[in-house]
């Protein structure tokens, strides 16, 4: 059952999840980078994706991703609270990573068939605020524009973001945002990815769902969420939780966040 009620919150069954990084990643002031694959625990994930031609849809059991209990008794999950700091002044970011695709050359031209659906990590079966991330597998030479197609939130197939300049050259796990067609609120499936410009660099395509954002003022500083500020987004028991990172310096720094999940 749902949690509708403040009553029904402090009832729920509570679990706490610990996402924490023991390595730090050279990053660019005021640019978003992936952890994923850096020491901690969880244990560190692998950067690279596995399947070019149809991607794959991460859980908790991907390396990487923390482990979280079964709810049971079909209860749904809701992240209630937010415990956070990091060693460096930063904006953290929770998403569910729902699909991941890649990792795809820096001149890919690759047009996907079979991709799986992640329909049921879709709170409501709805794919309203789900985004698409590129993330930097090793670095780049050149200024990289890309290009992906997708199917959007309404299922209409060959919306496109359109041939995006980043007149960047990606560091290693780098992560932008693209911009999704106008009037399109989210992503059902990836159809295809073209990559040119850059000569050297490899990445991945991501669909994710963003779940909390928050800010740590200061080094070794930290501020605690509840669900006033999380606003209990939904979470599922196979949900694959990933952090990204947006430092002031030039150093993703240390992250520690504990989650407390309401099962309701």
């Amino acid at each position: 059952m749902a949690i509708t009620t403040f009553d029904g919150f402090i009832a729920a069954t509570k679990q706490y999840v610990s996402v924490a990084k023991t390595a730090s990643r050279t990053s660019i002031a005021a640019a978003w980078f992936s952890v994923f694959d850096l020491a901690g625990n969880p244990g560190a994930g692998t950067l690279a994706g596995t399947s070019t031609t149809a991607g794959v849809v991460p859980t908790a059991a991907t390396a990487g991703t923390p482990a979280i209990n079964a709810f049971g008794g079909g209860a749904t999950g809701y992240l209630a609270q937010v415990d956070f700091g990091s060693s460096v002044a930063s904006r953290l970011k929770l998403f569910d990573m729902v699909f991941k695709a890649g990792a795809y050359t820096f001149n890919a031209n690759v047009t996907l068939s079979a991709q799986p659906s992640y329909s049921a990590r879709m709170p409501g079966g709805v794919y309203e605020d789900t985004q698409i991330w590129i993330e930097a597998v090793t670095a780049f030479t050149g200024n990289l524009s890309i290009a992906v197609t997708y199917t959007n939130q309404a299922g209409t197939a060959a919306r496109t973001t359109g041939t995006v300049a980043l007149g960047i050259a990606p560091t290693l796990g780098r992560m932008i945002q693209l911009p999704l067609q106008s009037g399109d609120s989210g992503v059902q499936k990836i159809e295809s990815v073209v990559a040119t410009v850059s000569t050297v660099g490899t990445f991945n395509v991501l669909v994710l769902r963003p779940l909390w954002s928050g800010r740590v003022k200061i080094a070794n500083d930290g501020d605690v969420h509840d669900l006033a500020k999380t606003g209990m987004p939904v979470l599922f028991a196979d949900s694959a939780i990933v952090i990204a990172v947006n430092a002031d310096s030039t150093a993703t720094g240390i992250p520690e966040i504990e989650l407390v999940i309401a099962n309701g």
